[in-house]
């Protein structure tokens, strides 16, 4: 049953929903390129510009141009036509209808969303973006500005699969507000106004649709950071100042509900984690969010450090979706090293152990120059750690790194969550002796999105042959169990 409060929700956000469907709006904006509450990118490209990072960031540009484009640590082949809306893997394509009508889930009708909505991100276009600031080839910009588009052209304002998301429309702005800041002074007249314009569309579409009762998990908590920085960072877009509130305050009260006593994050998701806290860093960094947000930040790094441990290399417990909130390259369990850089950078903490070239991922294009070959350290050598909220209990002694999950399945529908109770991951001097077998799939194919999510595939025990938990859909779960640490 519904509550009235959702009912009221609801309804407000279709009836806007509709008007904006009939009646797509359209602006000129002011704003200047690169903004202003943002470091300036080119002295950080000056100082990267022979970096392993630059030739990572060349090679995903230049594969883009090539219609080989970068997604999930494979190619996707999309040739240079791409069609937005097609699952390349199983052929399948949909249309054009108004975007609450698209089944995004079915994928026996649609094809897997995932890679849909990931070429969508326009992520690899930052990677293009980057490109110009470390060539000064404006051939780059040029590429950038066909690419956007025809992706406008193919997916009209609030029609199609690309709009079904609000969080994949809130990657998305992310990804357009960096290909601004770092090239949009290089743009033409025409592209600058459709992006700018297509900008404050994506900023309408958020205020009405925020996953407040949908999804109030990272999706609520992308869609208001991204909300927020369109507000902050274009002020003279006519409700930027509703926006900016409206995200700051959904962005704290997803802090102080997301993120437990320990630090950890409550979806029971290692990668989630790294998710959530480089969103919190994100919108910490453009809105500075005060202390008590700091110690928050704080918390979330040190459990990240604590599972992590002395390889600094992230263990997949509970759900990891391939994405990444910046640069999306490379080995995903390496993700949590730019994120604890980023931390240590922000927070001067010498707490988490970061190498220099940790900083040029992230923190040195989020603060600075000032960041650019900075390390540290950081963490003890040995620790016994328990994060009572969460379950986990890390043991590090004598280069053995021991992560015990004695954790219950998230909260609400434990979306993202495995039945994996008693569970342990288990590595010595950097080689990994018990792993955890991770996600494989989300709704590509249900039967082996249960298989790896439950018990089974987990380092733990079942007792007579039955999971610890029933799948109910490919992100809920029912019959939890109750988990309790006695020893």
């Amino acid at each position: 049953m519904r509550s009235p409060q959702e009912l009221q929700f609801r309804l407000r956000q279709e009836l806007a929903n509709l008007r904006l469907y009939a009646f797509p709006p359209s602006i000129t904006s002011r704003t200047q390129a690169p903004l202003k509450n943002l470091p300036d990118p080119g002295p950080v490209a000056a100082r990267l510009v022979a970096s392993a990072y630059a030739k990572q960031v060349a090679r995903a540009a230049e594969l883009v141009r090539a219609g080989r484009i970068p997604l999930l640590g494979r190619e996707l082949v999309t040739g240079k036509a791409i069609a937005w809306r097609r699952d390349l893997e199983s052929g399948k394509e949909s249309g054009l209808s108004y975007f609450p009508r698209i089944p995004y889930l079915n994928a026996s009708i649609v094809g897997d969303h995932k890679f849909i909505w990931e070429l969508s991100r326009h992520q690899y276009l930052v990677a293009m973006a980057q490109m110009y600031l470390f060539s000064g080839d404006a051939s780059w910009v040029r590429s950038i500005e066909e690419i956007l588009e025809d992706w406008d052209r193919e997916n009209p304002f609030h029609r199609g699969i690309n709009w079904s998301s609000a969080l994949e429309v809130a990657f998305r702005a992310l990804s357009w507000i960096w290909v601004y800041h770092f090239a949009g002074s290089a743009m033409s007249e025409r592209g600058r106004a459709r992006l700018i314009g297509g900008l404050y569309r994506h900023g309408l579409h958020l205020e009405y649709n925020l996953s407040v009762y949908f999804s109030p998990n990272t999706h609520l908590l992308g869609e208001a950071v991204a909300l927020h920085a369109i507000g902050r960072l274009f002020p003279d877009f006519p409700r930027a100042k509703r926006w900016e509130d409206l995200g700051a305050r959904t962005t704290r009260q997803q802090m102080e509900r997301q993120v437990a006593e320990d630090g950890s994050h409550f979806e029971q998701s290692t990668y989630y984690h790294v998710y959530a806290l480089d969103l919190f860093l994100l919108h910490h960094i453009l809105s500075e969010g005060g202390a008590g947000y700091e110690e928050k930040l704080a918390r979330m790094a040190r459990f990240l450090s604590a599972v992590c441990g002395p390889d600094r290399l992230l263990p997949m417990i509970g759900d990891e979706d391939g994405g990444r909130l910046f640069h999306p390259y490379g080995e995903p369990g390496h993700f949590g090293r730019a994120t604890l850089a980023t931390c240590g950078a922000l927070l001067g903490s010498g707490e988490w152990a970061y190498m220099a070239g940790d900083i040029e991922e992230q923190a040195a294009w989020w603060l600075g120059e000032r960041v650019v070959g900075k390390s540290c350290p950081g963490r003890p050598a040995e620790a016994f750690l328990r994060f009572p909220q969460s379950g986990i209990i890390v043991n590090e002694r004598g280069g053995l790194h021991i992560v015990f999950d004695a954790g219950e399945i998230g909260s609400g529908s434990g979306g993202h969550s495995h039945a994996d109770a008693l569970s342990v991951v288990v590595r010595h001097d950097g080689e990994e002796l018990l792993t955890d077998r991770g996600t494989f799939t989300y709704v590509g194919d249900l039967a082996e999105r249960d298989r790896f999510r439950g018990a089974a595939a987990h380092n733990t025990v079942r007792v007579a042959g039955c999971d610890q938990a029933t799948p109910a859909g490919p992100f809920r779960w029912k019959n939890k169990p109750s988990v309790k640490v006695r020893r």
